[in-house]
């Protein structure tokens, strides 16, 4: 659960904090075979599962076509391809946390009132930028799988509606937020000194969420061109500007907390231009209008919904996992604090691997190669649950010594290492479905992950509260809740991205 209150490129939610669905058309009849590796303009079509993989027509994009007749040779340049997407989109997901981190940092300084404003204001912040993640998702699956098929100009054109899609949100949103932040803050326990600061930040930093969205939809728009360095200069970039910002608007105009709201905003209205220059000067070249189209937009505002729900699930498992915690003790909610913070930063690794698996499925279900879909989904699997292993190495040995860093409580340190050793035996599982979201993601296989999210959902509730009933306070009991989390929970949704992978429902090919 790494996301934070920006939207720079974001986990899915696949954290105990959480990385894309056309499924409009996931369901139309077929216009031509798959044996011609070609598909008519605007065609969708569920792949057969072939005895043997067939041979695709190379004369589209020749950088799609990558079944190498030396497997070694192939093997590599795809490992190239996945770790080119993977790691300069992990450098923008790893920069979000670190500048949050400095506001906390500037914002401490003011008092423990502010700092806990900012904190509650982050949170309500955090949850509804998390659930418009969508924003991105779907447009990476949607650009990828038109750029697949050859349809540049289409792959530009719904990128497009998909940043007025951001924009119109963004702006409901905004204005929503300002008219109900007394009312969010009060439900949400703030009082007296802590409710005026979050209050104040909320109202300053509401216009920020347009900026947020675009963000989010113009970043998508890169990935499923293939471009994960320019998210991760901007990203860089916007830190830097934010931090100093920051420290200006609330120490040297002394404008305090909403200063650093204040930052927030002008830093992501920064960014969101950057971007949309890019994303503009990129549609203009392939011919595509400026203008808003509303089926594009209808359409994917109706692609997000299911992922929408899908990220409501998570969210809810998170909000459960956090309530039994508090209930263990303040010891064992304290070390689930710092599990949770270090099962976050693992997570963002892998969410770089489910960005790449995004892109690249994308692309090729919508060139028609089946063959280079199962190529990408075997060759990312490997790398996400060896990724996994080794983060869990970590983590699992070293918890005793990690776990000091963050408190001088010897409760503390005894359940933080409980709960980093449970979660080092399940990170390849958490692995393997990291990349298998990322995989259906790019598919646009959203209506199935909704129905998996809330099954998942179904599974996990009677563990939770099972241990909330019956498992001992302190260490025992958080190293009970990260196994019914990292075990049970991860456990029910690996099960149901695994099946779905096995067969080939979800590659559905074409654009």
């Amino acid at each position: 659960m790494g996301e934070s209150r920006r939207a720079t490129p974001t986990p899915d939610d696949n954290t105990p904090d959480a990385a894309s669905s056309d499924t409009t058309a996931s369901h139309e009849r077929p216009n031509a075979t798959l044996s011609t590796g070609a598909s008519a303009p605007g065609s969708r079509r569920r792949a057969p599962v072939p005895r043997r993989r067939a041979r695709h027509d190379h004369a589209r994009h020749d950088h799609t076509q990558h079944h190498d007749a030396r497997p070694d040779g192939g093997r590599r340049r795809l490992d190239r391809e996945i770790l080119g997407l993977a790691l300069p989109a992990l450098g923008a997901l790893i920069a979000e946390p670190l500048f949050v981190l400095a506001d906390s940092a500037i914002v401490g300084h003011l008092g423990t009132a502010q700092l806990a404003g900012l904190s509650l204001a982050s949170n309500i912040l955090l949850t509804i930028v998390g659930l418009c993640v969508f924003l991105a998702y779907t447009t990476t699956a949607q650009v990828a799988r038109l750029r697949g098929a050859g349809r540049e100009r289409d792959a530009l054109q719904a990128g497009i509606d998909g940043t007025w899609l951001a924009l119109g949100l963004g702006a409901v949103l905004a204005v929503a937020l300002v008219a109900a932040a007394d009312w969010t803050v009060l439900a949400l326990g703030g009082r007296d000194d802590v409710a005026r600061h979050a209050v104040t930040y909320l109202t300053w930093a509401a216009p920020g969420l347009i900026g947020m969205l675009m963000v989010n939809a113009a970043t998508g728009v890169l990935r499923g061109l293939r471009d994960t360095r320019t998210p991760l200069v901007v990203a860089s970039v916007g830190a830097v500007v934010n931090m100093i910002l920051n420290v200006v608007l609330v120490y040297g105009v002394g404008l305090g907390i909403a200063g650093s709201a204040l930052g927030t905003v002008l830093t992501q209205f920064g960014m969101a231009a950057a971007f949309g220059a890019i994303v503009v000067r990129g549609a203009r070249a392939r011919g595509a209008t400026l203008r808003p189209h509303a089926h594009g937009i209808l359409a994917g505002a109706r692609a997000g919904l299911p992922l929408v729900i899908r990220t409501l699930s998570l969210r809810v498992a998170i909000l459960l996992t956090v309530y039994v915690a508090t209930g263990l003790g303040a010891a064992a909610l304290a070390g689930h604090q710092v599990v949770s913070s270090l099962w976050g930063l693992a997570a963002f690794a892998l969410d770089a691997l489910a960005i790449a698996s995004q892109a690249l499925v994308g692309h090729g279900l919508g060139a028609g190669d089946v063959g280079r879909v199962r190529d990408v989904l075997r060759r990312c699997l490997q790398w996400g649950v060896g990724a996994g292993a080794v983060i869990g190495l970590v983590m699992a040995a070293g918890g005793w010594w990690i776990a000091p860093l963050f408190s001088p409580d010897d409760g503390v340190r005894v359940a933080a290492a409980l709960g980093l050793a449970v979660c080092g035996v399940t990170m390849p599982m958490a692995g393997w479905v990291f990349v298998l979201d990322g995989v259906l993601i790019g598919a646009g296989d959203g209506r199935y992950l909704a129905w998996a999210g809330m099954w998942t959902l179904v599974v996990y509730a009677p563990f939770a509260l099972a241990v909330h009933a019956w498992a001992p306070g302190g260490a025992v009991g958080l190293a009970w809740l990260w196994g019914a989390f990292a075990g049970v929970f991860m456990a029910a949704r690996a099960l149901t991205t695994g099946l779905r992978a096995r067969g080939n429902r979800w590659m559905i090919t074409g654009a």
